[in-house]
């Protein structure tokens, strides 16, 4: 057997947790992690809508930049007419690239998440200097917006074997890259106290969309059934679910109709179970009230 483990949380089944309640009674929290995203001209990270020929990569990285010129403001435009705040996880190079978004974003009322300088490049491979660096760094450009951001998202889901504690040392008090749980988890740091928000790989655009080729009421469809189930488990648990967008690829003329239709529907039921809130809300209530395995 391996002998190489995290040592960042222990086992605990969730059938053998703490019970409690959200605010107001709700049992399920249910957010919005939507990816303002930046990506670099002729080299770096980035989906793929197909293949790349040629050098520079015209043709995707003109689709990848298409979110944040249409897609993010039809998006938007949705949550507007639903009500809806989201956690905007943003590249600090967003700051730079995009005038007016990030600001619309704070103006809106969406939670201000850091999610890198742009994601152009994974932050695992980076030695732990040059992390701690590129991490002060985002975290000073965003609290430029107003509010210091209190919750950390990696690019392309990556971590260096030091990326917790060097968050907890910078003051965040959550990270969304872990996918292990439904519930909030603490991390082990080597100072100062992490919590792991769920943010799901499977009811997010990219998995389901890029990688696996399903279309958007396909996508809608997984909403529902996930929000559905969460539902059913309720009774006995606290749960959380986070929904992952990309405005480049949901934010398409095409797909928002399908996620306009599940998620109007889920707010006109007006679940009182559903506490309908952002990943920042989820960790200060936790945080606050002792809570979490």
């Amino acid at each position: 057997m391996s002998r190489d483990h995290h040592h960042r949380y222990p086992y605990r089944p969730i059938t053998d947790r703490p019970v409690y309640d959200w605010p107001g009674g709700a049992r399920l929290a249910l957010y919005f992690g939507v990816n303002h995203e930046v990506f670099d001209f002729g080299g770096g990270l980035g989906a793929e809508l197909a293949p790349s020929q040629t050098d520079p990569d015209v043709m995707n990285y003109a689709w990848r930049d298409y979110g944040n010129r249409v897609g993010v403001w039809r998006l938007f435009d949705l949550f507007d007419r639903l009500d809806l705040r989201t956690t905007a996880l943003l590249n600090a190079d967003v700051l730079d690239r995009c005038p007016g978004l990030a600001e619309a974003c704070r103006d809106r009322g969406d939670e201000i998440a850091a999610h890198g300088g742009s994601n152009a490049a994974a932050q695992g491979g980076m030695h732990r200097h040059g992390e701690d660096r590129m991490i002060r760094d985002v975290t000073e450009r965003l609290a430029a917006l107003g509010t210091r951001p209190t919750g950390w998202l990696g690019p392309w889901i990556s971590e260096s074997r030091h990326t917790p504690d060097l968050l907890a040392k910078e003051g965040y008090s959550y990270v969304l890259d872990w996918a292990h749980d439904d519930q909030p988890t603490r991390l082990a740091t080597r100072g100062g106290s992490l919590l792991s928000i769920p943010y799901s790989q499977e009811i997010n655009d990219i998995p389901a969309i890029i990688q696996r080729r399903q279309e958007a009421e396909t996508f809608a469809g997984m909403i529902r059934s996930a929000v559905d189930q969460l539902l059913s488990e309720c009774d006995r648990r606290p749960l959380v679910l986070g929904i992952a967008l990309h405005p480049y690829i949901m934010g398409q003329a095409h797909r928002v109709p399908p996620l306009a239709r599940v998620l109007t529907a889920l707010r006109e039921a007006n679940d009182p179970r559903i506490w309908w809130t952002t990943a920042g809300e989820i960790a200060a209530y936790v945080t606050a009230n002792g809570l979490a395995a």
